[in-house]
């Protein structure tokens, strides 16, 4: 049986000899996912529209360079990524706030007598999870929606973000106390 990353690296294939519509199923096949990582590390929905077009861009151009070394998903992931921190630097940068560990664990009611898997359940309504989404860096985005939704693994996501799997972890863990403590806050 065919695995859908076979297929892929076949159509990645197909697409570096020239082949437009192998390309256009490889497209088809991960242009939502693509999109709605975007929208969660896009500061607008026109700069995540700008990115997957330059992702499927540079994937046709850069067909003939895939490795197959990791899924061909995650290389269009990484292509998407270096896209959006493209554009960002473009602009005039990004704040930077860091928060202690301690004074976010607060602010996500770490301590109260709340349940908070049931307080997060609670909160989830997409809105606010969007509003609170936009709260987060980039990287705290990036890391959150290629774990948290994509279900990129550890070590695959630690790979897109080139940084190490600790690291990863530990970027995982703050965005995921500061989401919560931003839906905490609005709520």
């Amino acid at each position: 049986m065919t695995t859908p990353d076979a297929t892929d690296r076949s159509l990645i294939e197909r697409s570096a000899s020239g082949d437009t519509q192998a390309f256009e199923t490889l497209v088809r096949r991960h242009q939502a996912g693509v999109y709605r990582f975007l929208l969660t590390v896009a500061e607008e929905e026109a700069e995540a529209q700008d990115a997957l077009q330059e992702c499927f861009v540079a994937a046709w151009r850069g067909a003939g360079t895939f490795s197959g070394d990791g899924s061909a998903r995650g290389w269009l992931f990484t292509i998407a990524r270096n896209a959006v921190n493209r554009a960002h630097r473009r602009r005039a940068g990004e704040p930077s706030s860091f928060e202690s560990l301690d004074a976010l664990g607060a602010r996500a009611g770490w301590g109260s007598d709340i349940n908070p898997d049931a307080e997060l359940d609670r909160l989830a309504a997409r809105e606010q999870v969007r509003r609170a989404m936009t709260a987060l860096s980039g990287e705290e985005r990036q890391v959150l929606t290629l774990r948290d939704l994509e279900g990129f693994s550890g070590g695959e996501v630690a790979e897109m973000l080139s940084i190490s799997v600790s690291a990863m972890k530990s970027r995982l863990h703050r965005a995921r106390l500061k989401l919560v403590a931003e839906l905490e806050e609005a709520d």
